[in-house]
């Protein structure tokens, strides 16, 4: 079914907002853009962006939303490529690295939920971020296992860890200064997860 002609430009329009408003947020982060800048930079009218997303908030959350569906699809294509369940692990910290740490709206994101963390709707979308990426975890261990890859295991337990590993990573690594890479140290992450750090004969057996 074709849309309407007063649809598509409402969807063109919708289109056009959220560039502009996606390229100011990542340039001035998101307190210092203001509807006003989104009005000037595409000479659509305050109410038709209220109209289209409510809010600054609504429309910030828009696009989380569609980098999320960007970033799900983006990974779906790469997992293809991955035979081993180490390369799929080493395959999703590049992704982090690539897709979220240097996004160009990650700063904007951080700033976003501080400030408006008070909101339902920004705890429903952080809600939502953690239960998609803790299935997506629990899958990819599932799968392992059911391969032999790993040994038999809580996977919603280790989908937490996994979780609670990358995350952490990434947070200290956008805060503190550290000398290598963040992918060196996810890969490394994923290495100690995988095979932990104890010696096979440790020296204190009798």
């Amino acid at each position: 079914m074709s849309m309407n002609k007063k649809q598509l430009q409402s969807e063109q329009t919708k289109k056009r907002v959220a560039d502009a408003a996606r390229a100011l947020f990542s340039q001035k982060g998101y307190a210092a853009t203001s509807i006003e800048d989104i009005v000037a930079a595409t000479g659509s009218s305050k109410g038709n962006i209220y109209y289209h997303f409510q809010s600054k908030e609504g429309l910030f959350l828009y696009l989380l939303e569609e980098w999320s569906r960007e970033w799900e699809s983006q990974w779906l294509e790469q997992e293809k490529n991955y035979v081993t369940f180490e390369e799929k692990l080493n395959g999703y910290a590049e992704h982090l690295d690539a897709n979220d740490l240097n996004h160009p709206l990650t700063k904007a994101m951080d700033e976003f939920f501080s400030s408006e963390w008070g909101r339902s709707e920004v705890q429903e979308e952080v809600s939502r971020y953690y239960a998609e990426h803790l299935q997506f975890n629990e899958r990819i261990l599932k799968e392992a296992m059911d391969s032999g890859e790993l040994n038999p295991d809580d996977a919603r337990m280790l989908s937490f860890i996994l979780e609670g590993l990358f995350i952490g990573i990434g947070e200290i690594s956008k805060r503190a200064p550290i000398h290598e890479s963040t992918l060196a140290i996810y890969r490394k992450a994923v290495s100690v997860f995988l095979r932990g750090t104890t010696a096979a004969n440790p020296q204190n057996e009798h």
